[in-house]
């Protein structure tokens, strides 16, 4: 592993001492070679960000969103960086005239938009802990950090009220006080003074303090800035604490990496702000954005409209999580398939010849100009014509989109990998390097980091391919779960957080992440099972859309259910004579066996062992869906529930393959 050359090695590894197993040595980013990036001067809390951005770009574009003229939405309309001031000035001295003072919390929910930046603004200025609520953690959770954060105001989209009412009368121990984004209607305000509460309109609440000024306290780069509920996959949610300086630290590293790649920010960028805010992934970027006096659009809160948005807005950097990258990748192909034959041939020959130039090293800008011009210069107009850069995180993305997305966009697609508790961006891939796809590329340079060896799964930290759980040790990491000190103490040794996932360093010194280590289970045969690898490998099969493997250990073999992808079942049966509507056709055992029989192949292909093969399906034409509450916000599978959910499905399985 010497020839790592995107990383440097900070510290050697060592054996399993203590009852602690044994780590691999300790990287860090070449860009960080002669040292972390130093603080900025002046910069000591997230308020610091916006106000030194008001000081500098007074006049700079902040915050858009589309003006919406009979029922038709036209162009983005913008607040500057010294209007955001002046409102989030005014939204503070109402906050603080209800009674809330430093270490108050505060909670928000709602889609992003103008208001909820500017209500966290208002929350950084007077240290008062901003807590998002979100929209998809459904109405017992919200009731759950209302009350475990002790939330004594809450700030709310117009539509979101009656939700937050829901709460009633449980969350009123702490909470006093509620604030729509937009109006209030008179049944709304009945029921809170019921209660004894205040509620008011946006408007309403910007003049509440009337010509009271209060003084902004002194804040600490240690204070908590924010408390990040994050869904877990069992158990209620985890309130992750997150300090200014991790938020400081972060933004120094990502910008230290966008320097060093020549992708430096600019205050002439645009952001598409349509990612939950209530994540740490768009919180940060945001953040950043704000440093630079950059401009932040918002969409209108409609995924099937987020295409039409981008046109209009035509942002220079794009975030995304895979669902969306999939949804962009799914278009264009069909797309290009209905473009007649001449069409998708020259599409087909341009992409074989600008991806062969990449894979030789040539930079996405100069290994094709002319099929940039001709053909892919088209997709790029349909994002808006400006993306430089597309960001994606929160979950895996799949190589051929990864690889497809970064021949056609003419863009960066770079692949990042973190946690709420790291604070975002821990990994990120390089630009023009074709080598780090499917892999979440090398430490951002403001960490270090390791693996451990994970004995019982037969992962070595100290092997010549390097195998273990990622661990990550500085000044971004959480400052520990809110009133959870027992679960800080599982994760945190030592300073260095352990993340739960598994990694393996690649020759260059990037990171792919390959398993999860609480997601494995002993068959009947005593065979360990590393159950998320294996849907990671079966999910490239391209006849299905996804997959859920399950085991136990009182049981020989593996069955799973699948959601088949629609085009590729529907030819399948008309190439070979089936008739029947799609749900019709997941009922039929000659798909099933069809899907078996893709799965096996891939897996022969794979070399995979014998008990690892799938041995029954089942196929579900509803994809796993948050609404059955089978995954996360962030899509990652909640296995007891897909156990209780689909139990009959799974004893059925059982009993046939027998």
């Amino acid at each position: 592993m010497s020839e790592m050359q995107h990383v440097v090695k900070v510290e050697e590894g060592g054996p399993a001492a203590d009852g602690r197993p044994s780590v691999g040595p300790t990287y860090r980013s070449a860009f960080a070679r002669d040292g972390f990036p130093a603080p900025v001067t002046g910069l000591d809390c997230c308020y610091d960000i916006f106000r030194m951005a008001v000081e500098k770009y007074p006049n700079n574009k902040m915050l858009g969103r589309r003006a919406i003229v009979d029922g038709k939405a036209g162009a983005y309309e913008w607040k500057t960086y010294k209007e955001v001031f002046g409102i989030a000035s005014k939204i503070g001295n109402s906050i603080r005239s209800c009674g809330l003072t430093k270490g108050s919390r505060c909670g928000i929910y709602g889609a992003n938009s103008p208001e909820w930046i500017i209500t966290m603004e208002a929350c950084n200025a007077h240290g008062i802990y901003c807590v998002p609520l979100y929209d998809t953690l459904g109405a017992g959770a919200i009731e759950f950090i209302l009350c475990h954060a002790e939330v004594e105001i809450a700030f709310a989209e117009e539509k979101k009220v009656d939700e937050l009412l829901k709460t009633f009368p449980k969350s009123t121990e702490f909470l006093k006080t509620i604030v729509s984004f937009g109006n209030v209607t008179q049944e709304q305000k009945e029921e809170v003074s019921k209660c004894g509460l205040s509620i008011y309109s946006w408007h309403e609440f910007l003049s509440l303090a009337g010509d009271q000024e209060f003084d902004l306290p002194v804040k600490q780069r240690t204070d908590i800035c924010t408390i990040m509920y994050t869904s877990g996959t069992t158990g209620d949610p985890k309130g992750v604490l997150i300090s200014n300086a991790s938020i400081i630290c972060l933004i120094a590293g990502v910008d230290r990496l966008l320097n060093s790649v020549n992708e430096r920010l600019e205050e002439t960028d645009v952001y598409m702000s349509y990612l939950p805010l209530a994540h740490i992934f768009d919180r940060v970027v945001e953040e950043l954005f704000m440093f630079h006096g950059a401009s932040i659009g918002f969409w209108r809160g409609d995924v099937k409209l987020l295409v039409e948005d981008i046109g209009t807005l035509k942002p220079t950097i794009l975030c995304a999580v895979p669902r969306v990258l999939d949804r962009i990748f799914s278009g264009l192909q069909a797309k290009i398939s209905a473009g007649g034959f001449i069409k998708s041939t020259m599409f087909n020959l341009a992409y074989k010849f600008k991806q062969f130039r990449m894979m030789r090293g040539a930079k996405h800008t100069e290994a094709a100009a002319i099929c940039d011009k001709v053909v892919f210069s088209k997709v790029k107009e349909g994002l808006g014509g400006n993306v430089r850069v597309i960001l994606s995180g929160a979950a895996p993305l799949a190589t051929h989109v990864e690889e497809y997305l970064r021949v056609v966009t003419c863009a960066h697609v770079l692949q990042g990998y973190g946690l709420t508790e790291t604070c975002a961006g821990s990994f990120v891939s390089l630009p023009n390097q074709m080598s780090m796809i499917g892999t979440v590329g090398p430490p951002v340079p403001n960490i270090d980091a390791r693996l451990e060896s994970v004995p019982e799964m037969n992962y070595d930290a100290l092997a010549s391919t390097p195998r273990g759980e990622i661990c990550i040790k500085g000044e971004t990491l959480f400052s520990g779960y809110y009133r959870r000190e027992d679960l800080t103490q599982e994760v945190l040794v030592d300073g260095w957080f352990h993340t739960g996932d598994i990694g393996e360093w690649q020759p260059d010194g990037s990171m792919k992440i390959i398993d999860r280590k609480k997601n494995i289970f002993k068959l009947s045969q005593g065979e360990y099972v590393a159950v998320e690898n294996l849907e990671n490998i079966y999910g490239v099969v391209s006849a299905i859309d996804s997959i859920w493997v399950y085991g136990n250990s009182f049981e020989s073999f593996l069955v799973a259910v699948v959601n088949p992808n629609k085009e590729a079942l529907e030819s399948w049966a008309e190439a070979n004579g089936i008739s029947g509507d799609f749900e019709a056709l997941c009922e039929n055992p000659k798909a099933k066996e069809y899907i078996l029989a893709e799965l096996s192949k891939t897996g022969k292909e794979k070399k995979l062992k014998g008990f690892e093969f799938i041995r029954a399906v089942h196929l579900d034409p509803v994809p796993f869906d948050m609404e059955r509450d089978l995954i996360t916000p962030t899509y990652k599978r909640k296995r007891p529930q897909l156990l209780k959910y689909y139990q009959g499905a799974i004893d059925n399985m059982y009993k046939s393959a027998k």
